[in-house]
């Protein structure tokens, strides 16, 4: 699959810095209008001068901060055809946290998703089509290893699983919801807690795995869990009918 040109307005939250960024610039690159949203304002001022965007200063976990945000962008912008919920953080290592820093990481990283969710997807359906893309993680399935915290794995699951269940009711009505992974990528987040060796993953993957979600040619696979590195865009196109059909990319209980 080709790298795809794009129009209208997108929204990405998270995108003062690592993965955000980079699909801001993406996404900027491809031919889309942006608008940056993260709590540091100056990050998101300096990612938008770059990129011609712009700049919000976003608290994912407030519902009047989300509400407007998104109605600066759609003032200035445009209507959002394209919503990136990144925002996110990686939690308490400690697997018995003190109860309000655990229950901390998800009010960011699944209040924040829904409530961004909730604003513009609203907004979707009343003219008749949308996208928007959660970054869930593969914490959300591997299996648990050692010193990890429960409160980030347990929140991303939670991310992917209302990503699927949303999927399923607005597909039919032209808003497409997708649940992605980013992979193991070298951020701020992620420093200090993996090694050197780590199956890292190329920082571009996640970028170019949304531009082609933007685009409309997977929307068949709204709902399915996708990895930006183990399903790159250039082979899902030729997968579409096969994951429907056995039911991949997803959480599933299977008994023999």
């Amino acid at each position: 699959m080709s790298r795809v040109e794009l129009a209208g307005v997108a929204l990405v939250t998270g995108g003062g810095r690592g993965i955000g960024a980079n699909i801001a610039r993406e996404l900027a690159e491809a031919g889309m209008r942006v608008a940056v949203g993260a709590r540091t304002l100056d990050q998101v001022e300096t990612v938008a001068a770059e990129i011609g965007g712009l700049a919000l200063a976003l608290d994912v976990t407030s519902r009047a901060s989300v509400e407007d945000a998104v109605t600066r962008t759609e003032s200035e912008l445009g209507a959002i055809d394209l919503l990136v919920a990144n925002a996110g953080i990686s939690g308490p290592p400690d697997p018995l946290a003190d109860p309000d820093e655990w229950w901390h990481t998800f009010e960011v990283n699944v209040r924040g998703v829904y409530l961004c969710d909730h604003a513009v997807a609203t907004r979707m359906l009343e003219r008749g089509g949308g996208r928007i893309v959660n970054v869930a993680s593969s914490a959300a399935y591997l299996p648990a290893r050692e010193g990890q915290g429960t409160a980030y794995a347990a929140s991303k699951a939670a991310v992917h699983r209302f990503s699927e269940v949303l999927a399923a009711q607005l597909a039919p009505k032209s808003v497409f919801v997708f649940s992605i992974s980013p992979g193991l990528v070298k951020t701020a987040m992620t420093e200090g807690h993996f090694p050197d060796d780590a199956p890292w993953t190329p920082p571009e993957c996640a970028p170019r795995l949304v531009r082609a979600l933007a685009s409309g040619d997977l929307d068949e696979l709204a709902g399915r869990y996708l990895h930006a590195e183990h399903d790159p865009p250039e082979t899902l196109r030729s997968r579409i009918a096969e994951i429907r059909e056995r039911d991949l990319n997803a959480i599933r209980l299977r008994r023999e």
